[in-house]
């Protein structure tokens, strides 16, 4: 099955990523400096902490990661299936790489599919297959 169920706009998401920048960067911070004693934003240890979070919570937590929880959205394979690290090291680390490498212009690229596309789509959901959406994890079993 490949269809979009209930998928969450720009605002939603923006939400979300927000939350989990505030929500999570506080503890990493703390974090890194009980290993390293210092407060530094640029450690890459909490590079290396966000990119784990990032990944795994959404594998662990049927989409979802504390902020994207808080605002009622979640990660889904648009083919129905698990979510799995294939598609988050996809979505999160080379979509990334992308982002970098075209300076930000394929980050805004995304920005207006999300806007702009019926199924709120962005480059990175099509990298990995997937998509962003209201569907709680029982729900959407139902709605397939």
């Amino acid at each position: 099955m490949n269809s979009v169920i209930k998928p969450a706009g720009f605002w939603i998401r923006l939400l979300g990523n927000l939350l989990d920048g505030v929500i999570i960067s506080i503890p990493l911070s703390l974090i890194v400096f009980l290993l390293t004693g210092e407060f530094n934003e640029d450690d890459p240890i909490t590079s290396i902490l966000g990119i784990i979070y990032t990944v795994a919570v959404p594998i662990l937590w049927s989409g979802y990661t504390i902020g994207k929880r808080i605002a009622g959205v979640r990660i889904v394979k648009i083919n129905g299936k698990k979510l799995g690290i294939g598609a988050m090291l996809l979505r999160v680390l080379v979509a990334g790489i992308v982002y970098g490498l075209t300076l930000g212009i394929a980050l805004i690229v995304s920005l207006f599919m999300v806007v702009f596309r019926k199924d709120k789509r962005s480059l990175h959901d099509m990298m990995a297959g997937t998509y962003v959406t209201y569907v709680k994890p029982d729900e959407h079993t139902a709605a397939s």
